[in-house]
């Protein structure tokens, strides 16, 4: 009976655990159904977000990768970096000509989110933008 129990509870545990889409648009391990990214809207070109978004990403911690995602109807760059033991993907996406939305997204090393972090990252990048 008790290895009845565990093993439904392992099952259940395993099956909470799975992938998860980034802003750019790949998949990683993680928790799903857990709140992992923030955003904001600036008047700014999304060249002038993006370099802002590597410079916070570079004075955090390191920058992994930087992309353009092309196939779309407007302009879409992605920026990939590691803070504090967390990735962090922040995607740069143009609303129209004078306005980018930008999107951060984190998570720790076992899948988990780590929302304050995201809510930094996008902070300086906006404090990084008025400068």
């Amino acid at each position: 009976m008790k290895t009845t129990i565990f093993a439904i509870l392992l099952g259940a545990v395993l099956t909470g655990a799975g992938c998860v889409s980034t802003v750019d648009e790949h998949k990683t391990a993680g928790v799903p159904f857990v709140r992992d990214r923030v955003g904001g809207q600036y008047e700014r070109t999304v060249d002038q977000v993006a370099q802002a978004a590597k410079q916070v990403i570079t004075s955090n911690g390191v920058l992994v990768n930087e992309s353009t995602l092309y196939n779309r109807t407007n302009a879409v760059k992605t920026v990939e970096g590691k803070v504090n033991q967390r990735s962090v993907w922040v995607r740069i996406e143009g609303v129209d000509p004078k306005v980018t939305a930008v999107t951060v997204q984190t998570r720790t090393s076992g899948g988990g989110t780590d929302i304050d972090l995201a809510h930094e990252i996008e902070k300086q990048i906006a404090l990084k933008l008025v400068q």
